[in-house]
């Protein structure tokens, strides 16, 4: 095969710049505020020894990225993978600065990843790590500067280790400069289901909307990670039918729906979901295509693509995760009349509860899950009106209407800063 007929890969970066250059021309940005908003305010690298268990030393890459401050302190997850990259932590921190700006939070986009496959390191080497990293970093984060979060491969115990290294710093216990900790050390109530239920609460509000009934609805979802799991059991709960989900190692089909926590006992003692009894063994991709109503991905980026977008059947997307579908993807899906609610709107339950446990942490003062709940849903419901509504004015899909209010957000609040000096 020449190298010719090998579609190159498109970048995450090109994918968020592309996406924020549609509202950029849809609103007539100005051309200065144009060129700040289309870079990040800051990029930083850093390469650290860690001391494996077999005494070796071994040095890892990482990134933390703020793309934007106009609206307060960055915000954002640090994940830990082996194909971490520059370009994919940019992408992500800005797409994290018009999420935290769709749902109105006070919050700038800010990003971290670590290139590295955490399943292939203890425990100790996972701390040891952490700990370099968080202190590498430390230069730049800060509860009112820059506040990490869990992502992919990353938890409340990681949360719980940055926390340390941080407070051991500076001499005083700081549970404010990172969120997604154990509630023991600060957390919120309801945070680890917070991804999900924001996801469930937009997917209620568009089913209405669109004139279908969930009880009757058939759900795919690839990825059964944090936000995959508990999105199939919220949805679940509604009454809806999951009939295939997805993990890295490949995927289950049942067309009758899946029995979702007899599933996820399932992935706990297998490490997969494939070979659930009584569903049959299928690809990710195959989960994509499944015939059903809604999809949710779950999983990482760039999973519809032009390649692939033609034979995905849902009637609405929801997508739980970063970027999963490209550009021209989304073009074909809404000239084909398929509902989209668009990660920056749909995945927003997390950093929404994220800024909950912020402000607990600032004020020392703690509430129930009930309160959090409620409230995330007023913040979802809210926001997915809004961009309904800006989506129905300006013609436009879902996703550009939700970028057009979040550019819209932030270029207002860097205009009104005006430059320094």
């Amino acid at each position: 095969m020449t190298t010719e007929q090998v579609a190159a890969p498109i970048s995450p970066w090109q994918v968020a710049q592309q996406q924020f250059d549609l509202a950029a021309d849809k609103l007539n940005l100005d051309p200065g505020l144009r060129r700040v908003l289309r870079e990040p305010r800051r990029e930083l690298t850093v390469h650290f020894p860690v001391k494996m268990d077999d005494g070796s030393v071994q040095v890892f890459t990482g990134y933390r990225v703020q793309h934007n401050l106009g609206r307060g302190p960055a915000k954002g997850g640090i994940r830990y993978h082996q194909d971490v990259t520059l370009d994919e932590v940019k992408a992500l921190a800005m797409w994290m600065t018009w999420k935290c700006a769709v749902v109105d939070l006070p919050y700038g986009g800010g990003k971290g990843g670590v290139v590295v496959d955490p399943k292939k390191l203890s425990r100790r080497e996972l701390e040891g790590l952490t700990r370099r990293y968080a202190t590498e970093i430390s230069i730049v984060i800060g509860p009112e500067r820059d506040i990490p979060a869990p992502d992919v491969n990353t938890n409340a115990q990681t949360m719980a280790w940055i926390m340390d290294t941080y407070s051991m710093h500076v001499g005083y216990t700081v549970p404010g400069v990172v969120t997604g900790k154990p509630i023991s050390l600060g957390g919120s109530q309801g945070r680890n289901e917070a991804t999900a239920r924001g996801a469930v609460y937009c997917i209620i509000e568009a089913v209405r909307h669109m004139g279908m009934e969930l009880p009757r609805a058939r759900v795919a979802i690839q990825g059964f990670g944090n936000a995959g799991s508990i999105a199939a059991q919220l949805i679940a709960a509604e009454g809806a039918s999951v009939v295939a989900v997805s993990d890295s190692t490949g995927g289950i089909h049942r067309a009758e729906g899946l029995d979702v926590d007899r599933v996820r006992a399932w992935k706990r003692e297998h490490g997969t979901v494939q070979g659930f009894p009584g569903s049959r063994d299928v690809s990710n991709a195959e989960v994509l295509e499944t015939d059903c109503d809604i999809l949710i991905p779950a999983a990482l980026e760039n999973q519809i693509t032009a390649s692939n977008v033609d034979r995905i059947r849902a009637r609405m997307i929801a997508e739980a995760a970063n970027g999963p579908t490209t550009p021209d993807a989304d073009i074909r899906l809404h000239e084909r009349g398929t509902f989209m609610i668009p990660d920056i709107l749909c995945n927003a339950g997390g950093v929404t509860v994220s800024y909950f446990e912020w402000v607990q942490d600032l004020n020392r003062d703690f509430w129930d899950e009930s309160e959090v709940n409620k409230k995330l849903k007023g913040i979802m419901v809210k926001a997915f009106q809004d961009t309904l509504a800006m989506s129905t004015k300006e013609e436009v899909n879902m996703r550009t209407a939700a970028y057009l209010l979040a550019v819209e957000r932030v270029a207002s609040a860097t205009a009104l800063r005006g430059l320094y000096p």
